[in-house]
């Protein structure tokens, strides 16, 4: 039986096309909200980063223009991901 996808978003790109993401997690870094996001159909593809807002009950997913805001979010992510894998290998260090 195929896994289940939880959490599926659908992102148009500047060509508009339309790519499916799976949410893995929304962050707060420097005051705003941003989500990470997955290709499903490119699992080579690096995480996706976009601003994260709320309105009326709707979840809005916008492209981070700024370069600087973009390195600076981007290199926070890279530093979660890192923590969290550390974290795993050394769970799995102690099970052995």
């Amino acid at each position: 039986m195929a896994e289940e996808l939880e959490n599926i978003i659908e992102l148009t790109d500047e060509e508009g096309k339309v790519i499916k993401c799976q949410l893995f997690d929304i962050i707060e870094f420097e005051g705003k909200d941003y989500a990470i996001l997955s290709d499903i159909e490119d699992e080579e593809q690096e995480a996706i980063i976009v601003r994260y807002s709320e309105e009326d009950e709707m979840s809005y997913f916008e492209t981070i223009e700024d370069d600087d805001e973009f390195e600076r979010v981007s290199e926070y992510v890279d530093q979660l991901i890192a923590d969290f894998e550390e974290e795993e290998n050394e769970e799995e260090s102690e099970e052995e």
